[in-house]
């Protein structure tokens, strides 16, 4: 690939290849059974070429297409074992890799971003791409004061194609269906179109990486690289290394999985707490397992800090995730029906114009926080799968219900965040002590103590008087 293709033409055709392609593949699989195949057989072998053709695309467009990719690859836990299992690997790779820039093309950019003598920052820069996103690559390198770092390079035109594939693929949503079953695609394309500006403003990510990294430096469990310098398309961070989570799910031993998914669970909800920021892109091709330094870590299965990379979608949170959210949770554990659906409709996920039946609501949303209703629970394919069922099954109260609720747009991207780590979790298989962690970290999710400890000193008071 010589660069990346910007002219709208060629993107869009490339797209359009996917829904055509897939049919042209369904009538191949016919003439394959009528030729005596078995339909099982044929189906994986179509389902095989589906997932290729779905990673070339998707991989050699990168932009907004790639994106998509990604982000469907972490919820390929919810469908069902015969569909996913062709497409786990090819989107696995979508997570880590994509045919990379031409090496003139990344010296271009870094000349004009940097300065014609910009070899001058770097005592070593390695051409060859370390790893290669969405809409940028990321090359190994050593800082002029002897840093390790990871110098991450805007793909020209970036923003065009980002845009455009974006929008082409919300035309092709209902086409894109066969690819990826059970999902609704048309309203992730959207949010992910609305948050293209910040993807594309390396300055916005550089601050919220260095507010990260100030919060977590010197934390035990999560390790975030410190931003070296930044100029327009061009960031330059300090490297960390470690195992990719990718390799985690498909490698990693029991041991590994449970604490990369601890881990991630305590990021998930202490990030907006200690920062105010909401890292929003948690696919596995963000985070590390990383070796800790000696300098200790959690009490139990220490051996590990979680890296986490790319901090280009945030959602900024000055006071943390909403009480709200940790209490109905909290709430419907207790079973409180008539409370949690008041505060539902309070907050918007009911509209005025729809009545429900509290309990039919709770019913709902229990098995959903099933994790957080005991003290450790084992995320699964299985679970995941389950849970996507019931949903999406026309037949099931819980689908006619869930068409009913509203999901208020200040909640979009934290509903979407959530629903992606748990995705991960799930591929990880990993043991989690999730009540712990909101317990500790989620607003609302305990129960105020002030108006207990106003009357003990109302009581200490009348005993003293």
């Amino acid at each position: 690939m010589s660069d990346l293709p910007r002219k709208a033409v060629t993107r869009t055709a490339k797209l359009a290849a996917l829904p055509l392609g897939f049919a042209g593949r369904a009538t191949w699989g016919l003439g394959k059974r009528i030729g005596g195949k078995s339909a099982e057989l044929v189906g994986r072998e179509l389902q095989q070429r589906t997932a290729e053709q779905l990673f070339k695309v998707l991989g050699e467009l990168k932009g907004g297409a790639m994106k998509f990719g990604q982000a469907m690859s972490v919820f390929e836990s919810a469908l069902p074992e015969d569909i996913a299992g062709p497409y786990r690997a090819a989107l696995t790779k979508l997570q880590e890799t994509a045919p990379p820039m031409p090496t003139r093309t990344v010296h271009t950019v870094l000349a004009e971003r940097l300065g014609e003598d910009w070899q001058d920052l770097f005592l070593e820069f390695e051409d060859k791409p370390a790893a290669a996103a969405s809409i940028g690559q990321v090359h190994r390198a050593v800082w002029h004061d002897g840093r390790q770092v990871a110098v991450k390079v805007q793909y020209p035109g970036a923003g065009e194609a980002l845009l455009s594939d974006l929008n082409q693929l919300s035309r092709f949503a209902r086409l894109l269906g066969p690819l990826i079953p059970g999902m609704d695609i048309k309203p992730l394309i959207a949010e992910l179109r609305d948050r293209v500006s910040e993807e594309l403003d390396y300055g916005l990510e550089a601050q919220a990486q260095q507010a990260h990294a100030q919060e977590f430096a010197d934390d035990p469990d999560v390790l975030v690289p410190a931003v070296v310098h930044q100029r327009e398309q061009v960031l330059v961070t300090e490297w960390i290394d470690g195992t990719p989570l990718s390799e985690v799910i498909t490698d990693g031993t029991p041991e590994e999985r449970d604490r990369a998914g601890q881990l991630l669970a305590r990021f998930l909800f202490s990030g907006p707490s200690r920062t105010g920021l909401l890292h929003a892109d948690p696919h596995p091709g963000n985070f590390r397992l990383v070796p800790a330094d000696g300098s200790g870590g959690s009490a139990d299965r220490s051996g590990w800090r979680l890296g986490v990379l790319d901090f280009g979608t945030v959602d900024r949170l000055p006071d943390g995730l909403p009480s709200t959210i940790g209490a109905s949770l909290r709430m419907t554990l207790d079973g409180e029906a008539e409370a949690v659906y008041d505060l539902l409709r309070e907050e918007g996920f009911v509209k005025e114009s729809i009545e429900l039946d509290p309990d039919a609501v709770l019913d709902y949303l229990l098995p959903i926080i099933e994790p957080a209703q005991v003290d450790e629970f084992t995320f699964s394919r299985g679970w995941m799968r389950s849970q996507a069922a019931r949903v999406a099954d026309p037949r099931s109260p819980a689908h006619q219900l869930g068409k009913q609720l509203n999901l208020p747009p200040a909640y979009l991207l934290i509903h979407r965040v959530t629903l992606s780590t748990i995705g991960v979790l799930c591929q990880l298989g990993a043991t989690v002590r999730l009540r712990q962690e909101l317990e500790e970290w989620l607003p609302g999710f305990l129960p105020d103590a002030e108006p207990e400890l106003e009357l003990d000193e109302e009581e200490d008071s009348a005993a003293g008087a």
